[in-house]
Order: structure tokens, then C-alpha cells, then sequence
């Protein structure tokens, strides 16, 4: 049996919480306070493996249904607050649609891992290819 992985990753902040803070505390490997490009396709990876549950190493549209009500919980569990539009960006460039690039109705490993620096350049509001508490900064 698998380990599945809480996608706590996903979710907006506690309030008591810098924007984004929740975000960069899960996918930040090293700890240093940024999220890079590595270490963003490895936690996606991660999270592709704990919901391909027939393990055929693609998220079917039923696999996504799963995930995107996981999505959702967790976004609505803590409600709008600073850094909101971030997080929905990240949260939405996890859907089906923005990671299906060869249009078949499912995603492979290669194109989940592959969708990695456009759902990076979508949170990263400086520019600088990391992602930070500073983009998440504003909400917008």
C-alpha cells in the first residue's frame, strides 16, 4: 500500500501566518526560505504519486477529481487572506487543464513534472525564478 502525502502544501496560510509561509514550509526542501525549480518538480512528483492511486503513472480525469476536491478542501478550510491570489494560482496550475499538454484527457508523470516552470513563473512575481514569502505578498 502507498504512502499518500497531505497536500497541505496547497493550502492558504493560517492567519497568524505570513502569505504563502504554509506554501514555502512544504515545498522548500532545504529549508533556506525559497523554492526552486528542483526542488518544486520533486514535490510535484511527490504529489503525482499520491494521487495516480491505480499507479499506472498518469492522472486520469477520475484521479483528478480526487485531487481537485483535495484542492479545494484545503483552500476553502482557510478562507481568503493575504496571498490569496497567489495561492489560487498555484492551486490552479495543478489542474488538469493547465497540465494535460498533449490534450488526451490525462497526465502523464513527464507532463506534470514537465508543466514545473510555467506554475513557477505564474507565482513568481519578481521575476528572480524563485518563489518566496515575497510573492505571495499583496494577494495579487
Amino acid at each position: 500500500m502507498r504512502k499518500r502525502i497531505v497536500l497541505i502544501c496547497l493550502v492558504a496560510p493560517p492567519l497568524w501566518a505570513q502569505p504563502g509561509q504554509q506554501f514555502i514550509d512544504n515545498w522548500d526542501l532545504d529549508g533556506d526560505g525559497a523554492v526552486t525549480l528542483t526542488e518544486a518538480q520533486e514535490r510535484r512528483g511527490d504529489v503525482f504519486a499520491s494521487f495516480d492511486a491505480d499507479e499506472d503513472g498518469f492522472l486520469s480525469a477520475g484521479e483528478y477529481v480526487v485531487f481537485d476536491e483535495a484542492r479545494a478542501n484545503d483552500m476553502a478550510a482557510n478562507g481568503p487572506g493575504p496571498g490569496q491570489a497567489a495561492m489560487q494560482r498555484a492551486a490552479d496550475g495543478l489542474r488538469l487543464q493547465a497540465n494535460d499538454t498533449d490534450g488526451d484527457g490525462r497526465v502523464s508523470l513527464a507532463e506534470f513534472i514537465g508543466a514545473t516552470p510555467g506554475w513557477i513563473a505564474a507565482m513568481d512575481r519578481d521575476g528572480n525564478g524563485l518563489i518566496t514569502s515575497r510573492d505571495f505578498d499583496g494577494g495579487s
